[in-house]
């Protein structure tokens, strides 16, 4: 079972690349440019990673400048909805695939905070 701790970051950027090179000059930050999903990536030594969320929209939900998401680990996103629904939470975005990486969803807790959940793939082995 997972201890579920914070996995992933989205940081809201204007633009994703700037925002890849503030952060890589003002701390270190190893970045990733993915140039398939136009999603550039860091991780920050010692602390989870995560990436540049463009401003606009992310699958239905609006993402500003100040909309920082942590994703929190969790191997059943169904179950976790399950019981953040039955706690007062609201999915704003459903169990949601990443070709290939994995599962994501987004719910806000009862004071309203938004929060991501993220189940990595099951990694195939070549026989």
């Amino acid at each position: 079972m997972s201890n579920h701790p914070v996995v992933h970051i989205d940081i809201p950027a204007s633009d994703t690349k700037a925002a890849g090179k503030f952060y890589a000059d003002a701390f270190g930050w190893n970045i990733q440019d993915d140039s398939n999903s136009n999603y550039i990536m860091f991780q920050a030594e010692g602390g989870p990673g995560g990436g540049f969320a463009n401003l606009g929209d992310m699958h239905g939900i609006p993402v500003k400048p100040g909309d920082v998401l942590l994703y929190i680990d969790t191997d059943d996103i169904d179950a976790s909805l399950a019981k953040v629904t039955s706690l007062g939470g609201t999915v704003l975005l459903g169990k949601t695939e990443i070709p290939h990486v994995g599962w994501w969803a987004v719910f806000t807790d009862p004071t309203g905070n938004r929060m991501g959940l993220f189940t990595n793939a099951p990694h195939q082995h070549p026989h």
